[in-house]
């Protein structure tokens, strides 16, 4: 048998993950044609199927099933020794692919990413937004460095940082700005807008207004912090989101922003990457860039 290449296992390890040629070339940032070429050309290195192909999606044959595992593990092992190398210098270079959660991108993001760039011009910045859960599975598989999330995490493999905490606002129709600011248990009364299931920021919503008495009876969903502010503009309920949206999300929508009496809800913003990775001393100068800049913004 032939050799194949890192390329060869790179892109199958794609497809086998996302099961799909077309999302599998664009996160190799190829085109589907030349991931197409090269999965078969390891097809034919390694004289038998791997992949059975129809028009909707693809389905791994026995062979290629036991053959992404053992792709999964020597990628993860050849990133860590990219890794191991990148730290015996003193300069951070080379790729660093690092997740952020959906109620964090839109109002960071750009201000980690100057100051990254600021700090360390040699990095080649792969910033990814996704659900938490995504996050940390991409991180234990070496495919992301770190994540910024909301902790905690409680995964016994990773380490986490804590960046900054902050406080979550009350959002009402301008109509209403003038009248009290409800007290917490009614919350559980009232029509409340969350995120949909798999956000933390859902979970973290709920668990407060739970701690308050039982959970909301009148219960409605959106699929983005901007969505459910512009339905509590449109009157249809309220909602709660975090202090760092409220610049971006409020600024020409119909609401009003009150802060809830003690005890406030809050959640805790960290970074989390493997406790196994080399790049411990870079990965804890980078939180506390990113530290600076969340307390940057708390302060404005």
């Amino acid at each position: 048998m032939n050799k194949f290449s890192m390329k060869h296992l790179r892109y199958f390890d794609a497809l086998a993950r996302l099961g799909h040629f077309g999302r599998a070339a664009e996160s190799c940032s190829v085109t589907q044609p030349a991931l197409s070429v090269q999965i078969k050309e390891l097809e034919e290195l390694i004289g038998a199927p791997l992949v059975e192909r129809n028009a909707r999606k693809i389905h791994l044959t026995s062979l290629g099933s036991a053959f992404a595992e053992r792709v999964q593990g020597i990628l993860q092992s050849v990133d860590e020794l990219e890794d191991l190398v990148r730290a015996s210098n003193n300069a951070f270079s080379g790729q660093f692919r690092f997740g952020v959660i959906p109620t964090v991108a839109p109002y960071m993001l750009s201000d980690i990413i100057k100051q990254l760039t600021l700090t360390f011009p040699a990095l080649d910045l792969r910033p990814r937004e996704a659900k938490t859960q995504k996050l940390v599975r991409d991180i234990l598989d070496a495919r992301l460095e770190a994540a910024i999330v909301a902790l905690p995490i409680s995964e016994p493999s990773l380490h986490e940082e804590l960046l900054f905490e902050e406080d979550f606002v009350l959002l009402r129709s301008e109509a209403d700005s003038d009248k009290p600011v409800p007290a917490p248990e009614r919350l559980t009364e009232m029509r409340l807008l969350l995120l949909e299931e798999g956000h933390c920021f859902r979970d973290q919503a709920i668990s407060y207004c739970s701690t308050m008495s039982s959970l909301p009876r009148n219960l409605m969903e959106g699929s983005s912090l901007s969505t459910l502010v512009q339905m509590v503009g449109a009157g249809i309920g309220v909602t709660l989101i975090p202090q760092m949206a409220v610049p971006v999300e409020c600024r020409s929508a119909a609401v009003s922003v009150a802060r809830l009496p003690e005890p406030q809800p809050s959640r805790a913003i960290g970074m989390v990457w493997r406790k196994s990775n080399p790049l411990q001393d870079q990965l804890k100068t980078i939180a506390d860039l990113i530290r600076t800049v969340g307390l940057s913004q708390k302060s404005q």
